[in-house]
């Protein structure tokens, strides 16, 4: 078997067979599938640990989902980051100073291109061609099957070393089922269907989700709609972008950096909430049923000031909808024009066999910190992590790790087996100090601090001498 090459080949790949059908030996390659912000930093990272990189994109862009150009994209034309610039930026290539704390996503989509130009990665993406078939192959190398995006042209199959899965985990709607829906004759959309306030505007509009997307349409359909009502089925922390002056992540993060307990700093930010958002069940909110830190954060300055002006009302969980109407779970009925479902995503590997990641029979992956399967040492996942402050940061020292990782089988096979024994272990545990409520919105859910010094460990581990 032929280990990592160091330099990508030029040369005319050989030809293999598999099924009837060839098979092109691309050597020590790794595939990287997907251009986003993940597929990105993880062909740069790839490259400058030697490895020759083809990345498969089905769009024709880079960016992924802040390309909202992009049919996948679940951007709608007011998003901004919902996490302040520090920790958003990769740590090698840092935002302009002048942008504000919070992006607007057009410039964080500026900011991948100008990341893909600086560091020359076009020239490896493969833009325009999905991904058809992952399959494993003698010696822990993979055949990747592709083809044109919108399934035209002819399915080419190439040979890798290795895998790295980036293709977002935002993009297939998870949509919820209720008695009633099939007979409503109002439109009802998925949040990954919303674009701009034109489609909420005058109209009677029910939100469905608390998080921070709902939210986000909820303030927009209380400012245009004719009507809103924004339905949770439990209560939620709603933190503001400010607080004590500051971005409120940068404020989280210092207090998370002195190593204070978890339920101290509960408490803290129970006082800071207090303080500037107050008691929001007297808006007809519900209370929290869990501590802070137990689900993803939700934030938003707009909220509270709409609930307070009235123009967002807060109602429960739907019962049922029926032919013109929706009731709730404690008797109202409602009669919207428009129902917005806000209720997340699931993960989706159409082209993986789900036991490849130890996917369960609820569709969740067993992953060794959210990146190695159990069996299989040559294929990764970058950037499946839901964190409490901004994924870039993280996905950068994940896909160091990765590439640290596939140099060391090469390099010191006896120390990759050592680690190869801690993924299957400890394989789908969290990284998080509180309790996260069990959901499928939390299913990637970590606390960036504990994560990012399991990370440190491990790369400190996987480290191979010069």
């Amino acid at each position: 078997m032929s280990t990592f090459s160091d330099q990508e080949s030029n040369e005319p790949a050989a030809t293999l067979w598999r099924d009837g059908r060839p098979v092109y030996d691309r050597g020590g390659t790794v595939c990287v599938i997907g251009a986003g912000a993940s597929g990105l930093t993880a062909i740069k990272n790839l490259k400058e640990y030697g490895f020759g990189v083809d990345c498969y994109e089905r769009e024709t862009g880079v960016g992924g989902a802040w390309n909202w150009r992009h049919d996948r994209s679940p951007v709608y034309a007011s998003t901004h980051l919902i996490t302040s610039r520090p920790f958003t930026e990769f740590p090698d290539f840092p935002m302009p100073d002048s942008w504000p704390d919070y992006p607007h996503h057009s410039q964080l989509l500026s900011y991948l291109e100008h990341y893909a130009d600086h560091f020359d990665l076009r020239p490896h993406i493969w833009f325009g061609t999905e991904v058809v078939r992952v399959e494993p192959a003698e010696g822990d190398r993979w055949d990747v099957t592709t083809r044109s995006t919108g399934g035209y042209g002819a399915e080419r199959t190439s040979r890798y070393a290795a895998v790295v899965v980036a293709n977002g985990h935002n993009w297939a709607p998870k949509m919820p089922a209720y008695e009633g829906l099939d007979e409503f004759r109002g439109k009802v959309i998925h949040a990954s269907a919303y674009k701009d306030a034109t489609q909420v505007r005058g109209k009677r509009v029910l939100v469905v989700g608390a998080g921070n997307t709902g939210c986000d349409i909820a303030v927009e359909a209380g400012q245009q709609a004719a009507r809103c009502w924004h339905s949770t089925r439990r209560g939620y922390w709603y933190a503001p972008k400010y607080a004590l002056g500051r971005p409120a992540d940068q404020v989280n993060d210092s207090f998370g950096l002195y190593r204070l307990p978890l339920r101290l700093r509960q408490w803290i930010f129970q006082w800071v909430l207090n303080l500037t958002v107050g008691d929001l069940t007297r808006f007809g909110l519900s209370r929290p049923d869990h501590r802070l830190f137990e689900t993803h954060p939700i934030v938003n300055s707009h909220l509270v000031y709409q609930l307070g002006h009235g123009t967002i009302n807060p109602v429960p969980e739907i019962g049922r909808f029926r032919r013109n109407s929706v009731t709730l779970v404690d008797g109202r009925e409602l009669e919207p024009d428009l129902v917005v479902f806000a209720t997340g995503y699931l993960p989706r590997f159409e082209f993986l066999a789900p036991e490849l990641l130890g996917t369960d029979a609820s569709g969740r992956p067993a992953l060794y910190l959210n990146a190695f399967p159990r069996r299989h040492p040559t294929l990764t996942v970058a950037g499946l992590l839901q964190p409490d402050s901004g994924l870039l940061p993280l996905v950068h020292w994940q896909t160091v790790m990765i590439a640290r990782w596939l140099r060391l089988r090469e390099a010191a096979p006896e120390r990759a087996r050592a680690f190869a024994g801690r993924i299957d272990a400890e394989a789908g545990n969290r990284w998080h100090s509180a309790k996260v409520k069990e959901s499928t919105r939390h299913w990637f859910e970590i606390g960036h601090i504990d994560y990012l010094r399991a990370v440190q460990r491990t790369l400190d581990e996987l480290e191979v001498a010069a």
